[in-house]
Order: C-alpha cells, then structure tokens, then sequence
C-alpha cells in the first residue's frame, strides 16, 4: 500500500520555480511551460572530446537542426578513488553544460550512473568492486550507497549552478540507470527491487524535471521509459500517462580492434527518424551524434578502438560527415515545420498498400501534416493520397508539412558528400630553418621482473584483481631447467608451448626474445596459443606479458569478468607434455617507465632517456620520444601509427591513447556499396576487409605548443617509429548525386504534371569549406552515371555538355547551386528512370 501511496503522490509531476522553467509530460510529450515540444537531442559526450571542441561541437549539431545535446555522466573519471572527485579537463562538466546552455540548446544529463556506453568498466569506478561484499547493480547495500552518493553529488553540484529547466537552466530531462532491462532478470527478485529503489531515489532528488530509464518497462510512475534501437516507432510507453521517447538512435556502431569498419546509410537513420515522428513520437536522441576518441585507458569492451567515431552525423575529429550530417539537417528542419499540428492536433492512419501507409495530423484550426511511408525494402510505389499521386522509393518516408507538398523524403539524399582525406607531413623538428627527421630517444624496458618484485604465488592470479585496472600490463615470470639430455637439444628441433588464457592479450617471451603474441577478439576475451618456443640448455626465464585492452563494460554480473594467463604447458619435450601452469610464479605489476613517469610533461625524467645514433626498430618493449613541431595548418590532426605494433602513446604528456593496427580478415564480407533499403544491424554494411582497424589516432589541436612538443610511444611488439607521420585530416572536395523528382516514364503512363504538384525542381548544392574555393570539375554527367562519390562512371544515357554547364556555374566559387532543368540539361532525349546529375569537383585554398 506504502508504494501505491507512493506511486499515485508523485503521478501529477508538475513543478513551477520562479525565473525557471515548469518541465511536465503528458501522453503526447514533453511541456515547457505549458507548450508541448517535440524534441531532436544529439549525444556528445563530453569526456571524448577536449574542452577546445566543445563549443564547435555544440554549435555544428545546432547547425545541424538539434534542439537539445544528450550526455551521460562518468562516474569513474569524476571520482578516482573514494571521495576523491575530479571535475578538471575532458571532465569538466560545468563548462560543457555552460556551453550547451550558451548556445540556446537543452540539455538531456544521463546520469546513471552506470553507463554501459563501450566505456571501460561501464563507467563504475574500479574500486567499486573491492569495496567488501559489493555486488554492481543490485538490492545491495554498499553499491546503492555509492551510487546514492555519487548522483546526490553531482545533482547538488548541478542545483548550485543552478542548471536544471527548474532553476533557469538547460536540463530538461535526467536519467537514472541505463539499459537495466537487458539484465535485471539475471538478478532475480533483487534485480526488480533495485530498480524500483533507484527510480525512488531518482526522483526524491527533487531536481524539478522529469526523470527517465531506457530500456525499463516497468519504470514506475512517474519515471518515463524510453527505447533504446536501431527502430523504435513501434515502441509504445509502459502507461498511456507517459510520452514516446527514444534515447538511443544508433546512426552508426563502434569499432573493435581487429574487425571491420561499420556503417549506417544516412537514408536508413533519417527513415527510422521519420518513422518514430510519423507513428507518435516526440523526443529523438542520436547515439551518437559525435561518438569521439576513447583517450588514453579509457575505452571498455574490452578490445573498442580508441576511435569512438560512430559513423555519426560529426565525425571523430569534428567535421561534418557529409551527406549524414546534411542529410538529417534537411530531415530535421521538415520535422520541425510539422512540430505544432503533430504534438497538438489529432492523428489518424490510412492504409495505402500492403506496406505503405499515410499517418496525418489534423488541428482545429485547421493545420495539416503528412508523413507518407513505404515500408517495402525492395520496390519503389506510386500512392494516391488526398487526389494526388505521390512516388515513394522503397524504405522511404516522405513528409508534407501541408498534408499536399512533399518538402523531403528520406531516401533522396541532396546533400553534398565531402571528399576527406588523411594527408600526411612527416614528423620534423626545424634546425636553422631546415625541416630534419626527428632525434628519437628511447628507453629500453626491461623483460620480467623490473625493481623488486611485487609478489611470488603458486599458479595463477587474475590479472584484473592483482592490477585492479591501474595498468594495463602485469608480468608473469618463471623458469624452467632444461637437461643437456633432452631429445629436442640433440635433434635441433624445437617444443611447442600451449598458453591459455582468459584474457585479453599476452606476448610470450623466452630467455627475453618474443616468441609469439596473442590475443581474444571483440565478442570473445579468453584465447589459446600454441606455437614453437626456442629453449637451451639450462635455466630458461618464462615471462608473459598480459594485458587487458579495456575492462568488460556491460552484462550481468560484469564486474566478476577476470583476464590473464590460465594455462601455459610446453609439448614435444621427451617425457611428456610439461605443465607450469602451477609453478612458482614471480609477479610485477606495470612497466619501469610508467612507475619512472617518463611519458609525462616537463623535463625531470630527461635522464632516463638515451640518445642512440640510429633509431633501433622492430624492437619489442621500447619507448621511444622526440621533440616535434605541431603540423602545419588548423586542420584536426591524426598520428599515424601504420608501421607499428601495439603500444600506447603520448603528447605532452596527454594520454593519446591505445594503438593496436591490426589488421582484419581479408576473407570477411565487406560491400562497396550498402544497400540502405531494408532493417539495418551492425554486420550489414562493413567495410576495410583486410585493413587496419584504426591507423589513425585523433591529437587534438589543443594539445598542441608551436614547437618542442614532447610525443612519447611504448612499442610492445616492435614497430618502425621513423615512418610514424602526423596525418591533417583535411576535405579535399566534394560530390553530389540528385535524381529527378519523378521521370519521363511515369508521364508517359499517364501520370500527369498536375498529378505531382508535390514535387519542385531538384537542385545540386555544391560548397567548399571556408576560405576554399572549387578549383576543378573532376566529373559530371546527366543521365544515367554510377557508382559512389570518387568512383562516378557515365552510364549508358549521358548529356556531352554536363562537365561544361558545371563548370560554368561553379569554378572558382566556395560554393554554387545547379539546377535540373532542360535549360541546363537538354542534350539528352534518354528516358530512363530515374535521370541523375553527378558531380565531383576539387576544393583548393583560395
């Protein structure tokens, strides 16, 4: 009774604070002082970014028609050892709210605060997990009370600065736990208990918006539920009471090391949108909008890149991805005009075929909107709506903000597609004016046991337990005496060691020279090894490197996952198979050079470094650093880390992050070109078969001194640091492809011109960026050309004087307008179906 009490108290969520805001909800949406919205919300967070960015940012996804930015809260990086909170840097969360609030935008604070979000431990500080008789995410008392505490800090911390709708501010909406759904099952009756104790608490807080739980069906009253997808138009609220929201749009998918590259077609993101609007929804967020760069130790999995770039609408480095960006822009400001009638009017639904149908929204005042969809994933259909006829591509949604003129449809991209391209400058240091390869010095780290070993045990530890995440690296070291008798010494041939493990890399060395390394992937961690060992007569020194790439971030009972070396036997020795695995083992936790702090800023460490005469490469275990010029330009800038193994990397003692380019499997399905049409899921549309995952690491330009920048890299396996070079990432043109509105055919059937009144003449929208101009029209063809942006090829239907009609509206311009007209384009009498432009052209400095 106490819970029903309980529950109907705090149904009529209503509160109104003087110079702030009053956040309501009901059925249809979110109320603003008493004005439904219908809300498109970005997720930028702010820690994979630098402070530099974050205005940029915060104003490309403006630009980009978003009313409000989404960001969780990291509860690890904010508070790295009890009690102790750290708010400085990437982690500046005032500053980013400020900036959000500044640019005239909402803010959407998922404070958790776990996180999941491929974010190394799921965002729960490590320390959590040693705190006595602490079980994550369940009925369980010290967790409940950390997690109390952490979100009763930073909601005080927001109600000081007086952040909250309620108060003034850009909050609108707070989220409490995240994606508990998927796993509260596991924890049985404790599980439903810690939900309903977290909403509770969530909303005794008293922050004066509502607060939400994705993925929690039974959130409870007053607490809305959100969907979490890919789709979610089908997502219908736990109460008739709560509006239809979804928190997660996932326009993309994040990158493990070793896998392909994954891609969503911007037609497939900008239909699902549609879709969500069409069928009732009224808050929109992207997961990502800007996914960023996993710095330093800070991506989970484990084995995600440190490029956290999403394929998201602003890529990794800060740039519009075009035509994603452009794209949704146009799909945004169409959504927009429809936002009055569709979250106050009435709506009705019609069929119009098997897999089309028309949702429209009708007012008393007599406003109209349309969205017309057709959910077949293969044909294109003509539809009569309202007396006209309307042509809809297959997975398509075409919306008329007057219920007559169709002003975007989702599977007609008219936005430009920018040409962007990694150009590489050689890493240099200036010596009377004259560029010259830099002077690298390099630290040797010693194989095994460095200084006094940590400890000696009898078999195995759990690497996660005895590092407890404050390296990535923890030795193994043992010996084994080799009789002058033994077969193999007097056959020259060599045994066969086996390691098993359970995580998440090792390199194996024998009397210090690498033997062989190993590695789990991203959706298995445990591994075996098997390969041929050199041993002499003698002692032998054992020594494995482990090493974790990023703590489990998600599931049940997580946080109980363990890594490092289980089994390590050696075969092919005369008396049978040898097993170490219960040896004594000596342990060491970490690298010499990380307990010297040689990759940290300032000069008290120089005297551990050796300036060798010629750069020694392929070398394992070796840290190298030289003094650089920041490159050239105001271009983002990557390093270029093709030609090494695996290691971390440093500048100015800014933690770049994990380098690891391996490569994936030349023998896995990649495509040249997705096919947007249909329901999308992560393994659909890959690419970068047989390349590597990452190549290039994100330095912000922030990080950046005019000179004498101090780069620091550990090589674990052995790389060639002479041929590292910092990249620019720079567009270098642009090309845009546009199909008529309707064709000759459809005429020819009868299909008249006043039949399609809904269509206007489609344009090509060409433009540089800022202070460059278009230097040259690389391709242009009328007609019927193929292929993708960079690879365009004339089809069989082409007009002879389309590269000469470019031209001429566009050269020497930053940007240019040509439309499809026969005045532009009347050299050709092809009927195909549908007639294209496309276009490529260069961009030069001007």
């Amino acid at each position: 009774m106490a819970m029903m009490v309980w529950l109907l108290s705090l149904f009529i969520f209503s509160i109104s604070v003087s110079d702030g805001a009053n956040v309501t909800y009901d059925h249809r949406s979110l109320l603003i002082d008493g004005h439904r919205k219908l809300i498109i919300s970005a997720a930028i967070h702010y820690p994979r970014s630098v402070p530099g960015m974050w205005p940029g940012l915060v104003q490309t996804a403006k630009d980009g028609g978003v009313d409000a930015i989404e960001t969780y809260v990291f509860w690890n990086g904010h508070e790295p050892s009890p009690g102790q909170y750290y708010f400085g840097g990437r982690y500046d969360l005032l500053k980013f709210a400020k900036i959000v609030q500044n640019a005239g935008l909402y803010l959407i604070l998922r404070i958790g605060p776990f996180v999941a979000a491929e974010w190394n431990f799921g965002g729960v500080p490590v320390w959590l997990h040693y705190v006595n008789g602490t079980v994550f995410r369940t009925d369980n008392k010290p967790f409940k009370y950390h997690m109390q505490k952490f979100t009763t800090y930073i909601v005080n911390m927001m109600k000081q600065e007086k952040l909250f709708a309620s108060q003034g501010g850009p909050i609108i909406l707070a989220q409490i736990e995240n994606e508990y759904g998927f796993y509260q099952g596991a924890y049985g009756e404790k599980g439903t208990s810690y939900a309903m104790w977290a909403a509770k608490m969530a909303v005794s807080q008293n922050i004066g918006v509502p607060w939400i739980m994705c993925q929690q069906n039974d959130a409870p009253d007053p607490v809305i539920n959100t969907c979490n997808s890919f789709y979610c138009d089908s997502f219908v609220p736990n109460s008739p009471n709560k509006p239809k929201m979804w928190t997660e749009n996932w326009p993309g998918w994040f990158k493990t090391f070793g896998a392909r590259d994954p891609h969503r077609p911007a037609e497939d993101v900008a239909f699902s949108v549609a879709r969500f609007f069409q069928k009732g929804g009224s808050l929109q967020n992207y997961y990502m909008y800007h996914g960023g760069t996993n710095f330093g130790r800070t991506s989970g999995g484990p084995f995600i890149t440190t490029s956290y770039d999403y394929d998201a609408p602003i890529d990794e480095y800060g740039l519009a991805r075009l035509p994603k960006w452009g794209h949704l822009k146009e799909l945004h400001s169409a959504i927009k005009l429809c936002e009055h009638v569709v979250v106050n009017g009435d709506s009705a639904s019609i069929s119009l075929g098997p897999l089309q149908e028309a949702d429209i929204y009708t007012d008393s005042l007599g406003s109209c909107a349309a969205f017309i969809s057709n959910a077949d994933d293969k044909k294109d259909k003509l539809v009569k709506f309202r007396n006209t006829t309307y042509h809809l591509p297959a997975w398509s949604v075409s919306i008329l903000p007057d219920c007559k003129n169709v002003i975007h449809n989702t599977a007609k991209v008219q936005s430009q597609t920018s040409i962007v391209q990694m150009v590489p400058e050689n890493l240099h240091i200036l010596s009377n004016s004259k560029p010259e390869a830099p002077q690298w010095e390099v630290f040797i780290e010693k194989t095994g046991i460095w200084g006094e070993a940590d400890f000696v045990k009898r078999g195995f530890v759990d690497h996660i337990n005895t590092t407890k995440d404050t390296t990535d690296y923890l030795w193994y070291t043992t010996s084994l005496n080799i009789s002058k008798n033994e077969e193999f010494l007097k056959k020259g041939s060599q045994p066969m060691m086996l390691v098993e493990s359970a995580g998440h890399a090792v390199h194996v060395f024998v009397n210090h020279e690498l033997q062989a390394s190993g590695s789990g992937n991203g959706s298995k961690s445990s591994f075996k090894l098997k390969f041929p060992i050199s041993l002499k007569e003698g002692e032998n020194k054992i020594a494995l490197l482990s090493m974790t790439v990023g703590l489990q971030n998600a599931g049940a009972y997580y946080e109980w996952v363990g890594a490092g070396p289980t089994s390590v036997i050696i075969e092919s020795l005369g008396h049978g198979p040898l097993n170490l695995s219960t040896n004594a083992w000596t342990y060491k936790i970490g690298l010499q050079g990380e307990s010297l702090g040689i990759y940290k800023a300032g000069g008290s460490y120089n005297s551990n470094w050796m300036v060798v005469s010629e750069t020694p490469k392929h070398q394992p275990l070796t840290w190298y650093k030289a003094l650089v010029d920041a490159p050239y330009g105001q271009e983002p800038v990557g390093l270029d880390m093709l030609h090494m193994g695996k290691g971390l990397a440093w500048l100015n003692g800014e933690e770049i992050g994990r380098y690891w380019p391996i490569k994936s499997s030349r023998h896995s399905a990649c495509v040249k070109e997705c096919d947007y049409r249909g329901k999308f899921f992560p393994d659909k549309c890959f690419t970068g078969c047989g390349e590597p995952t990452q190549r290039w690491y994100h330095v912000p330009r922030s990080w950046f001194k005019p000179s004498g920048n101090v780069l620091v890299i550990f090589e674990e396996k052995g790389g060639d640091p002479t041929k590292i070079k910092f990249s620019r990432r720079k567009i270098t043109g642009v090309c845009a492809m546009v199909s008529e509105s309707y064709s000759l055919s459809q005429l020819k059937e009868g299909q008249g011109e006043k039949d399609h009144t809904n269509n206007s003449i489609e344009t090509v929208h060409l433009r540089c960026p800022e202070n460059m101009r278009i230097s040259d029209v690389k391709f242009a063809s009328f007609g019927t050309p193929t292929g993708t942006c960079g690879s365009y090829q004339i089809g069989e239907c082409h007009d002879p004087l389309s590269l000469s009609v470019v031209a001429k509206i566009c050269l020497q311009k930053n940007e240019c307008v040509i439309e499809l007209t026969r005045q532009n384009f009347g050299k050709t009498t092809c009927s195909s179906s549908p007639r294209k432009l496309a276009v490529e052209v260069s961009c030069a400095d001007k």
